[in-house]
């Protein structure tokens, strides 16, 4: 009988309690056999797994029995071995994927709240997300109020004896501003309150279960991935609210079924072994043309320039290495001039017009007209999400210089500078 991995036990704790270990440790320190002796662990490709007994079968079924294989939408071994590496990095006890990064958004809150519950979320966070909580939720009366997060101020004026979590992303999307942890994370303990952190934009920088996070959650899709070539997600959190989430009988990720397929695990895995390297060269390019884009006038916004509202909490919340991240935005002044932007730089090889971001090729969009465009105009021109911003995600570009000289030539022809 193979043993589920996927609700992902530690093997050593002494290594995981270990607050200040370093990311990018736990992905070198990352050995998994094949099942020949393989360097890169086997895929396990079965939808259902045998048993010796009847009885067995039975004892897993009545909650009695752990730690077996059942059937591929509660647990695989291939998901097993990318669930570990995961909840290391994330310095979590337990982890969960998914099939998409909204399947983990979706689940985890559909798992923590009920009708008549509330949810307290950061007003700039990724359209599909907004739109889940915003229109999506309200069919089961949960209630979302959206503030903003950086004023700790509207987060406690907003708890009421309903709410059961507080949502934010590590960096909101599409504005990069940055998440006090900390602070957050001590207003939810106070009140009980589970605290969800996104952690997409931000993987080995920022760590939020050292700062208090009970879940974290990412899109694998983006730059854990890093080759825009499969879709998923992963929660990261405690053993009791990953099993909670695969019960078989009030799970939601169990009864919804949103399940990653062991092939695409697979290569999400061997993806992380070069993660750090990815991260480090995403943010060296992107702090490099922020500064040389503010430096030109263009007005710029990207948490490692001094001017950033949340420059210095950054930095005392990152794990140093890997720099600020490697996104950033750039406000083209309106609509006509941010389309024609990007036409230009896709026409200049320097990168797709598309959505998404952590991709090796530089990825540029549009936010309040692609992945913000859930949110009501009424409401983007409150938070400052104007038609003009440009979100670009830098891709892995050896000479920098260059790509800075060719998007100022893009810029200067559509007389943005």
């Amino acid at each position: 009988m193979a043993m589920a991995m996927d609700i992902v036990m530690e093997m050593d704790t002494d290594i995981m309690n270990k607050k200040n270990k370093h990311p990018a440790d736990s992905i070198q320190d990352l050995q998994f056999f094949g099942e020949y002796g393989g360097v890169n662990p086997s895929i396990s490709d079965s939808s259902t797994f045998t048993y010796l007994t009847g009885d067995s079968m039975g004892e897993v079924f009545d909650g009695v029995r752990e730690g077996c294989y059942l059937y591929s939408r509660h647990t695989n071994p291939s998901n097993s071995y990318l669930g570990q590496a995961l909840a290391e990095i994330e310095n979590k006890k337990g982890s969960l994927l998914t099939s998409s990064g909204m399947a983990a958004i979706t689940t985890t809150i559909l798992q923590l709240c009920n009708s008549g519950d509330e949810i307290i979320s950061s007003r700039t966070i990724y359209g599909g997300t907004y739109a889940f909580m915003k229109n999506y939720l309200p069919k089961f009366n949960i209630k979302t109020t959206f503030v903003d997060t950086t004023d700790i101020k509207q987060i406690e004026e907003a708890i009421t004896n309903k709410t059961k979590v507080i949502y934010s992303e590590t960096i909101s999307n599409p504005l990069l501003e940055v998440t006090d942890f900390e602070l957050i994370s001590k207003i939810a303990k106070k009140h009980n309150l589970k605290f969800i952190v996104d952690n997409t934009f931000t993987p080995l920088i920022f760590s939020p279960a050292n700062f208090g996070a009970d879940i974290v959650i990412h899109s694998l899709t983006k730059f854990i991935n890093g080759t825009s070539d499969t879709v998923g997600g992963v929660i990261c959190s405690d053993e009791d609210f990953i099993q909670s989430l695969i019960d078989v009988n009030s799970g939601s990720s169990m009864l919804l079924g949103p399940v990653m397929d062991s092939m695409r695990a697979a290569s999400i895995l061997k993806n992380i072994r070069t993660l750090h390297l990815r991260m480090k060269k995403h943010s060296e390019n992107a702090i490099f043309l922020s500064k040389k884009f503010k430096k030109d006038g263009l007005r710029v916004i990207y948490p490692g320039l001094e001017d950033h509202p949340q420059h210095e909490l950054m930095k005392q919340q990152m794990n140093e290495g890997f720099g600020f991240g490697g996104m950033f935005v750039i406000d083209a002044k309106n609509k006509a001039k941010a389309n024609h932007l990007m036409e230009e730089m896709q026409n200049s090889n320097l990168g797709y017009l598309a959505v998404s971001l952590g991709f090796y090729k530089t990825l540029f969009s549009a936010p309040g007209l692609s992945t913000s465009s859930e949110i009501p105009e009424s409401e983007r021109q409150i938070m400052g999400i104007s038609d003009g911003l440009v979100r670009i995600s830098i891709g892995l570009d050896n000479d920098i210089e260059r790509t800075y000289l060719s998007m100022i030539r893009c810029m200067k022809k559509v007389d943005i500078i």
